[in-house]
């Protein structure tokens, strides 16, 4: 017993230490996963440069940097700004009264109410409280989203700090990541072929969520953008934006276009809302259906039920970090369960 005690103080020392460390520099987190995100996604793009530029090693850094850049975060900021400068000019239409959101409530709510009352045994409802409420949650709604940009205006230099962060830390991950994961399995007393395995479920999950999931999500926000505009819905390009947010769970873009299409049909618009539907099911569904399962589902080795309540679930916890955080942990939850569960039968096996 004596023997272990200096053993289990140094393992309890360490424990304290690891503890205060994530303490020390928890509000660097999120930049640090972002780095690692980043890193993890672009390692086979810097690794092909190396091979292409093998006598020069900043280089190929340099050039997936500003790959980065170009493909992650410009577009990332241009949607931010767009989406907040959008939203300001539309809510200051509706407070000069140039759009009346009560109004696109009242017609459908007309239609649809009469025969929800004759059915329903509650309390008649009235077309003018719901649409009443159904427009000033709206207009709630495109307020928070333009009062953002004071927000971030104010958090402007934490902001910066955070970026600059994350692009220091992804310059070190991409140089010297495949000796830091070495580094690590040989440091954690799991296994090394377990932690080869759950490095490796990690990798693959982390690539095919960002991946699959904002090309799925880009694709469908701006097809339904595009499609919106065409059919004269106002405001189309937030509502781009906003089904590229929900695009990012399994049929979450349907929570858009498929109201959008009911709407417009009781509204008299048959030939728009036939439009909406068809595009809506033909097309975005279509994406939805065949390149999500090939794109996430494949690499992640994981069902659409289970990726969709891991992702709801990131969502709820991590905020928009969630959407990559939830399918890592789910992956992380089934690979350690079936570690286990093989390391059981192995142990039967020589029982």
């Amino acid at each position: 017993m004596q023997k272990n005690t200096p053993y289990i103080l140094f393992l309890t020392l360490v424990m304290l230490v690891t503890v205060s460390f994530f303490l020390l520099i928890k509000d660097f987190l999120l930049a640090c996963f972002w780095a690692v995100i980043l890193a993890v996604v672009f390692d086979p793009v810097y690794l092909r440069m190396r091979q292409y530029y093998k006598n020069s090693e900043v280089l190929p850094l340099f050039l997936t940097m500003m790959m980065i850049i170009l493909v992650f975060v410009i577009p990332l900021l241009t949607i931010a700004l767009m989406i907040t400068e959008e939203s300001t000019t539309l809510y200051q239409k509706i407070q000069d009264g140039e759009i009346n959101p009560q109004s696109y409530f009242q017609e459908t709510l007309a239609l649809l109410l009469p025969t929800f009352n004759k059915f329903s045994h509650m309390e008649a409802l009235s077309v003018g409280q719901i649409s009443a409420s159904a427009g000033n949650a709206f207009a709630q709604a495109v307020k928070y989203i333009a009062q953002q940009v004071p927000a971030l205006t104010q958090n402007l230099l934490a902001l910066i700090v955070q970026f600059a962060l994350a692009f220091y830390i992804l310059f070190f991950l991409l140089r010297d990541g495949h000796q830091i994961i070495r580094r690590l399995i040989s440091l954690i007393p799991i296994g090394d072929g377990i932690e080869k395995e759950l490095f490796e479920r990690f990798t693959s999950v982390a690539r095919a969520t960002v991946k699959g999931g904002l090309i799925v999500a880009i694709i469908q926000g701006s097809i339904g953008g595009f499609l919106f505009w065409f059919v004269g819905i106002p405001a189309a390009f937030l509502w781009g934006m906003l089904m590229i947010i929900l695009s990012l769970l399994p049929i979450g873009s349907t929570l858009i276009w498929g109201p959008a299409a009911v709407i417009l049909l009781l509204q008299g618009q048959t030939l728009n809302a036939v439009i909406v539907l068809a595009v809506g099911i033909l097309v975005i569904g279509m994406i939805d259906n065949f390149l999500r399962p090939r794109l996430i589902g494949k690499d992640s080795k994981m069902s659409d039920y289970l990726v969709l309540v891991s992702t709801l679930g990131g969502l709820t916890w991590f905020s928009l970090t969630g959407f990559v955080l939830g399918p890592i942990i789910a992956a992380l939850f089934v690979t350690c369960w079936d570690i286990m569960g093989q390391e059981s039968q192995a142990s039967k096996r020589k029982a």
